[in-house]
């Protein structure tokens, strides 16, 4: 279906709505927006239009706009293609994730006091993104691939990537404790770790380096991982399929400050 030229028809059709003047205001340029980027409405320039509000706009504008959206899809007899809202996610939730600076000191310690196979179980969460269930599947014949692909019960595919610095010098650490094939984190008897495990060792760590150990926790490193790559490179549609996230507003999180970092903002903005 091609978009009308101009919507006049469609802001007369608001105003019968009895919507008022600021209201449809607002419509019109959330409308126009989808106007200059799309020629028509279908499922996928609906669907890439909701992806482009997450990445570029705070969820309380994604939500006008999807309103607004929405309200044009009725006129014109097009519901099913109408998108849903989003949550709205609290700057909270990330008070609890382990800051770089911690996440460094604990990686360059356990790097010069061991045991090796913490540094690399820490590094490897936080370089990789990766959830402990996932960790706990790499082989050491992955590294020499530089990636690990895992299937869903409903065959869908991800692929998580192990950057190359990494790879090299696990593939060294493997060499020198002869493993040359098999699970990477095993424990002394040659068993894989369990994620129970993993969790336990953590939190000693944390406390013997005097790290908070309420950030210390395998997911806490993959929401590292997040807010990194999103400082380096901000993609969030990307960073989305690399975490394996369906809907990009699961990561959307990530572009929020924790109640820590806003704090330091002002402190160091506010000087009036």
């Amino acid at each position: 279906m091609k978009l009308p030229e101009d919507f006049e028809d469609f802001r007369l059709y608001l105003q019968e709505q009895k919507l008022s003047e600021n209201s449809i205001t607002s419509y019109m340029g959330s409308l126009r927006l989808f106007g200059n980027m799309y020629t028509s409405v279908t499922a996928s320039t609906a669907k890439k239009y909701r992806t482009y509000l997450i990445a570029h706009y705070k969820p309380s504008t994604v939500n006008q706009r999807i309103c607004a959206f929405n309200h044009y899809l009725d006129y014109v007899g097009k519901p099913k293609y109408k998108l849903p809202s989003i949550r709205l996610q609290r700057a909270s939730y990330l008070d609890a994730v382990i800051s770089n600076k911690d996440y460094l000191a604990l990686k360059r310690k356990l790097k010069k006091n061991g045991p090796e196979l913490w540094f690399f179980v820490v590094w490897f969460l936080g370089a990789t993104g990766a959830r402990v269930s996932e960790l706990l599947k790499i082989k050491v014949e992955h590294l020499s691939a530089g990636y690990m692909d895992l299937y869903t019960k409903g065959g869908k595919m991800r692929r998580v990537y192990i950057p190359d610095a990494l790879c090299q010098e696990a593939a060294s650490w493997c060499h020198r404790r002869g493993t040359p094939s098999g699970y990477l984190f095993i424990n002394r008897r040659g068993d894989p770790l369990t994620p129970r495990g993993v969790n336990s060792q953590l939190k000693h760590y944390a406390k013997l380096y005097k790290i908070n150990p309420k950030t210390v926790y395998p997911h806490s490193f993959r929401h590292r991982f997040a807010i990194n790559f999103l400082k380096r490179f901000n993609d969030i549609a990307l960073l989305a399929d690399l975490l394996g996230h369906d809907n990009v507003e699961t990561t959307r999180i990530y572009l929020t400050r924790s109640t820590s970092e806003q704090q330091k903002m002002i402190d160091k903005m506010v000087t009036w």
